[in-house]
């Protein structure tokens, strides 16, 4: 890994305001990708000398006026950069737009630095990591691993430092997984905190922008900028960021009853979820079972009926246009929805809101969840062989989340006993996004885990 300084933002703004350079930030960025040797990330690159004269009409180092001067970051290949194509992962598709998406735009205004739009499950669809027609991202942590997804590129590059940090989006779980089987913090706001303007849908009622970071205090920096109302945007909601930075005393915590995990025989992913509650009781908070089947059944909702209509509906004229060029997967899954009717969609819908109403008593129960993030981690040959098992199983415990408004953060826990990351996430309703960052960043630094894959310590 090429040499300091450390991409978290803290030390990056320490660098500068010892006199470092943005330019010497920018070669280390393509440096530390070359080095990486992963052409599976990017799917579109900067040019180094736009990147540079981006930096020089930043005007002098001023964190306050713009905090996010000279920070480095990816975007996700299917959320608009001006200048740069948008294929969500299928080159037929591809377009060049005109503008930002707002979220972008917004970064940029805060001094970011755009240094690539990043791979992706194709159109969002998919936690592996691998239903793309380019190479897959390598797992930052053990290359024989999937990477997660969809949100794959955006994860690496956050994980191996090329990047301070990368926006994906999380639907059923895109940016969470990635997050936790790279060993990085993966922030999935309450739904229509961050505006999808220039975000291209999956499913458009339930989409959300999402931040991957190194740390829980990066991830909500670039939260509190991003999170603006959008009148453009007919879900966008007026969430402010707030709550974040004192985790209560004592909270009560929900977890799965010992009866509901699911590990599908994973011993040492749920020895290590055993080890996170434990971390969890000693920072003196209260751990709660509770029965978790009626979250599993919101969860299965997810590929049923309405939502799987509803990626459809996001790309109907193009799919029916040119359906070949979809992965194979991806054509099944919305080649599958073309037979569905609206009283299938209705009926999804029906079953949801029984289900919110059979949860709601559980949610109010407890101050917030903590789930692991995957049951599991899987190969490359795991999902070759079950391409829609494996990956459905991916989401177990991150499908449910936006069917029943919750905000949520994927955090680092520790390290199993094979060398593999475990992460855990933390859930709550809608605006309690402050509460869950903030014992999310106590977990994270009891955890003292490097960052990512950089052997960075944390700040």
């Amino acid at each position: 890994m090429t040499s300091s300084p450390a991409f978290d933002i803290s030390s990056l703004h320490a660098f500068y305001a010892n006199g470092g350079t943005v330019a010497r930030v920018i070669e280390a960025v393509f440096a530390r990708f070359a080095e990486v040797d992963d052409p599976g990330i990017f799917l579109h690159l900067a040019d180094k000398r736009s990147l540079i004269a981006q930096a020089a009409a930043l005007g002098s180092f001023d964190p306050a006026a713009k905090p996010l001067w000279g920070i480095p970051f990816a975007v996700k290949d299917n959320i608009d950069v001006a200048g740069m194509p948008t294929t969500a992962a299928c080159p037929a598709f591809a377009y060049m737009p005109e503008a930002d998406a707002t979220v972008v735009r917004l970064l940029k205004e805060a001094g970011g630095l755009v240094i690539g739009k990043t791979n992706l499950d194709q159109f969002a669809t998919g936690l592996a990591g691998v239903r793309t027609p380019h190479p897959a991202p390598r797992n930052a942590m053990d290359p024989d691993l999937v990477p997660g997804g969809s949100s794959s590129g955006s994860a690496v590059a956050t994980a191996r430092g090329i990047v301070s940090f990368a926006l994906g989006t999380d639907t059923a779980g895109s940016g969470r997984v990635p997050a936790g089987l790279n060993n990085i913090v993966g922030l999935k706001p309450s739904l229509g905190a961050l505006s999808a303007t220039g975000v291209l849908p999956a499913c458009r009622t339930l989409d959300c922008v999402s931040i991957l970071a190194l740390t829980v205090d990066d991830a909500w920096r670039v939260f509190e900028i991003a999170a603006r109302y959008d009148a453009a945007d007919a879900y966008s909601k007026i969430i402010p960021a707030n709550g974040f930075g004192q985790t209560p005393p004592v909270l009560t915590i929900g977890v799965p009853a010992q009866a509901d995990r699911l590990f599908f025989g994973d011993v040492l992913m749920e020895t290590a979820y055993d080890d996170a509650l434990r971390m969890l009781t000693k920072l003196g908070h209260r751990v709660l079972e509770v029965p978790f089947g009626d979250f599993y059944k919101v969860a299965n909702l997810l590929y049923e009926g309405a939502w799987v209509a509803e990626r459809y509906a996001a790309v109907k004229d193009f799919f029916d246009a040119k359906e070949t060029s979809f992965h194979p997967v991806t054509r099944r899954i919305f080649g599958g929805a073309k037979q569905l009717s609206a009283a299938d969609a209705f009926n999804g819908l029906y079953a949801l809101q029984a289900l919110k109403q059979k949860v709601a008593p559980l949610i109010a129960s407890v101050d917030l969840f903590c789930v692991p993030t995957a049951p599991t981690h899987y190969t490359l040959a795991d999902l070759e062989a079950e391409p829609i098992r494996e990956n459905s199983r991916l989401g177990t415990y991150t499908n449910f989340v936006n069917l029943l408004d919750m905000c949520g953060i994927a955090v680092p826990a520790g390290t199993r006993s094979d060398g593999r990351p475990a992460s855990i996430t933390l859930l709550a309703p809608s605006r309690h996004d402050g509460l869950t960052a903030s014992l999310a960043r106590d977990v994270h630094k009891a955890s003292a885990l490097m960052l990512g894959a950089t052997g960075w310590r944390q700040p």
